[in-house]
């Protein structure tokens, strides 16, 4: 695989519905009513559910996992979560939209930036992800 610097990796929409939510939750163990309760999220001063910042993060790396093809390539990866991802309860959720983009290439290793955006809002920071492509 020959890979350059400014390679962009073909974008990917990630819906999150609450089912995917309450699939998460009982995954991970984490049941914090945020992730599930309107009821409990206004009590909070939020204005709804939001997706667990650990399910965000996991799903964004598929952009670099679909493009190199196997996940254990991937040798670091981390993110600053920016924004939360709000999932109505309307059947339908929310798009997360995620573009990676090559910025540097050493001895084998490409370190991809990653965006995820919801709406207008950059949902994940300072993501990058190294992955071996050689």
């Amino acid at each position: 695989m020959s890979i350059e610097v400014s390679t962009e990796l073909p974008s990917l929409e990630l819906t999150f519905t609450r089912t995917d939510l309450v699939r998460y939750a009982g995954a991970s163990g984490d049941f914090n009513p945020i992730h599930h309760s309107d009821h409990a999220a206004h009590a909070l001063g939020l204005d709804g559910v939001l997706a667990h910042g650990m399910l965000t993060m996991g799903r964004a790396l598929r952009v670099v996992t679909d493009w190199v093809g196997d996940p254990a390539r991937v040798v670091a990866y981390g993110v600053r979560f920016t924004k939360p991802v709000p999932v109505p309860d309307d059947g339908v959720g929310t798009v997360v939209t995620v573009n990676g983009r090559v910025t540097g290439v050493a001895d084998g290793v490409a370190t991809v930036s990653i965006e995820a955006v919801c709406g207008e809002a950059k949902v994940l920071g300072s993501a990058v992800a190294e992955v071996r492509v050689a």
